[in-house]
């Protein structure tokens, strides 16, 4: 018995609709480092996150290993133009930045999306 859906351009969310997924690492003994920074997050960053759209974000850790899921209510290419001009974004970014490696796209310059291969309603 199949429960999910075939995949087909109609039924699947791609990060160029409305859902961004990324990787990447923590950098070794830095795990709870992490988790601090992320229960202290700055006001003005979740401020940030909320103009440009994103909502249901949430971080998963396994071993090292980071995997960020976020919806964008008014689309990826909306929440990544506010990313970018924002300074609470660049200052986040350069905080982490000792703990933090992050998958980027050398073409984009901003974290690489995960494709998604199975999504079940």
């Amino acid at each position: 018995m199949f429960f999910g859906n075939i995949l087909t351009p109609k039924n699947l969310i791609t990060p160029a609709d409305k859902v961004m997924v990324w990787k990447g690492r923590i950098k070794p003994g830095f795990e709870q480092e992490y988790i601090r920074r992320h229960d202290e997050i700055w006001p003005e960053m979740i401020e940030t996150l909320k103009a440009a759209g994103i909502c249901n974000y949430t971080i998963f850790l396994a071993g090292n290993t980071l995997f960020g899921y976020y919806e964008c209510e008014k689309g990826i290419a909306f929440a990544d133009n506010v990313k970018v001009g924002s300074d609470v974004i660049k200052r986040w970014n350069a905080y982490m930045s000792d703990i933090l490696e992050l998958d980027v796209d050398p073409v984009l310059g901003k974290a690489s999306t995960l494709k998604q291969v199975f999504r079940l309603e």
